[in-house]
C-alpha cells in the first residue's frame, strides 16, 4: 500500500518523528483556514500516489490567505501522472539551510534491510545514483540485530551529513528504522530531510509503501487501503478479496498462485497476445472465489477471451470446475473460456466441465495450447 505524503507525515509521527505540521483540505475555503490557523507562509501541496509534483506544479508556497485559495484551486483537479488531485497539504513552510535523503527498503539477495543515506536531498535519488555514486552511503542491517547508535552515527559520518547536527540526525535515523520495521513497511523515505538554520532536523516529505499483508496487525491500516488508487476492475476484484492487477490486452487471465498467474501472463505474450490482466485465485480458492474471479473479468469490455489455468494443488480441480459451472449459470459470459485444469483431481474437473464444452467453454491439453487459443480467439473478436 502506497501511502499519501500526509498520511506518510501521520505514520511517521507516529514513531516520534519530527513532521512539519499541516493538515488536509479539498476546496479551498477549508485550504485557508488550515493556513490561518498555522500562521503564514504556509506551503500548499498536491496529494497524489505518483512523485513529480514540484516540476508539474503541484506544489506552491503562499504567504497569505489569498495566494492560499488561489493555489488551492490552481491545484485541485490537476492532472500529476494520470493521477488527478483530490486534496492538497497545506503544511508550515520551513526554512532550509541543508537537505539530505533517507530510506530504508528491502534488500532481497542480501537478505537485509538496506539504508540509504546522502547529502544530496531534494532531488531525484536514482539520479544521484548513477551520475555521483559516492554521494550516496548505503548500510545493511541484520534484521535480528537492527539499527542501535553506533551503527547510526557511523553511518552518518559515512554519508558526510553535518556534524553539528549529528546527534538529532542519529536520532531521527533510530527513529525512522523503527518505523521501517514496526510498521511493517517496503520503503520508507523521506527526500528532503532538511536542517534548519538554527540546527534543527525536519521531514519535509514522506513516501511509504507498507506490506498490505500485514493489515491484520494493524487494524488502522483499513484506512490506508481505501485510498489506494485503483481503477473499476481493481476495485471490483479488491472487494471480493482478489489479487488482481488490471493491464492493457484482451486476454484474460485467472490462475492459482502468483509464480504460474506470472507465468500464464508470459505465455500469452508468447503466444502473440497481450494479457487484460494478472488475477492470482490463491492456493486455496473456493467456489465463491472462481466465480467470482470470472465475474471481474467478464465484466471488463477489453477482454475477448478469457484464459484459465489452473495447477490443482489445495485448491481441487472439482472445486474450479464448479466454480466455472456456477459463474457460467450466474453471468451471461461476453467471452469465450479456455481452461487448462491438471493437478489435484483435474480428471474429476474436467469430467464435470464434459457437458458444458462448446464454443464459449473449451478445454486445453497444456498450458501454451491453451495460451495459443485464447490468443487466437481473441484476436477473431476484435
Amino acid at each position: 500500500m502506497d501511502l499519501l505524503e500526509y498520511q506518510g507525515k501521520q505514520f511517521f509521527a507516529r514513531f516520534g518523528l519530527p513532521v512539519s505540521p499541516g493538515l488536509v483540505a479539498d476546496r479551498s475555503s477549508g485550504a485557508v483556514a488550515i493556513a490561518e490557523r498555522l500562521g503564514f507562509p504556509v506551503v500548499v501541496k498536491a496529494q497524489v500516489h505518483v512523485g513529480g509534483r514540484g516540476k508539474a506544479g503541484g506544489i506552491r508556497p503562499a504567504r497569505n490567505a489569498e495566494e492560499v485559495a488561489e493555489a488551492t484551486e490552481s491545484i485541485l483537479g490537476m492532472d500529476i501522472g494520470g493521477h488527478s488531485v483530490k486534496c492538497v497539504l497545506v503544511e508550515e513552510a520551513a526554512e532550509i539551510a541543508a537537505e539530505y535523503y533517507a530510506g530504508f527498503t528491502l534488500d532481497r539477495s542480501a537478505r537485509r534491510y538496506l539504508g540509504i543515506l546522502s547529502a544530496r536531498g531534494g532531488v531525484d535519488i536514482e539520479g544521484v545514483a548513477e551520475s555521483d555514486p559516492d554521494a550516496i552511503a548505503k548500510t545493511w542491517i541484520d534484521p535480528v540485530e537492527g539499527l542501535d547508535e553506533a551503527g547510526a552515527r557511523s553511518w552518518v559520518r559515512a554519508a558526510r551529513l553535518d556534524e553539528g547536527a549529528a546527534d538529532e540526525l542519529v536520532e531521527v535515523l533510530i527513529k525512522l528504522y523503527g518505523a521501517f520495521v514496526e510498521g511493517d513497511a517496503d520503503l520508507v523515505e523521506i527526500n528532503p530531510l532538511i536542517l534548519t538554520p538554527d540546527g534543527r532536523v525536519r521531514v519535509l516529505d514522506a513516501k511509504v509503501t507498507l506490506d498490505g499483508n500485514s493489515r491484520f496487525r494493524h487494524p488502522g491500516y483499513g484506512e490506508y487501503d481505501a485510498t489506494q488508487p485503483r481503477d473499476v476492475r481493481e476495485r471490483a476484484a479488491h472487494a471480493r478479496g482478489l489479487q488482481y492487477v488490471g493491464l492493457e490486452g484482451t486476454v484474460g487471465v485467472i490462475a492459482n498462485g502468483a509464480g504460474l498467474a506470472m507465468s500464464t501472463v508470459d505465455v500469452v505474450a508468447q503466444a502473440g497476445g497481450s494479457a487484460a490482466n494478472f488475477l492470482d485465485i490463491g492456493g486455496g480458492a473456493d467456489v465463491d472465489t472462481m466465480a467470482g474471479a470470472l465475474e471481474v473479468i467478464n465484466n471488463d469490455p477489453a477482454v475477448r477471451a478469457i484464459f484459465i489455468n489452473i495447477f490443482g494443488g489445495i485448491v481441487k480441480g472439482e472445486v474450479v470446475a464448479q466454480g466455472i459451472l456456477d459463474a457460467l449459470d450466474r453471468v451471461e459470459m461476453r467471452s469465450p473460456i479456455v481452461l487448462r485444469l491438471d493437478g489435484t483431481n483435474a480428471t474429476e474437473g474436467r469430467a464435470m466441465i464434459e457437458s458444458r464444452l462448446s464454443d464459449m467453454l473449451i478445454l486445453a491439453d497444456s498450458m501454451p495450447a491453451g495460451a495459443a487459443r485464447a490468443v487466437e480467439l481473441a484476436g477473431a473478436a476484435s
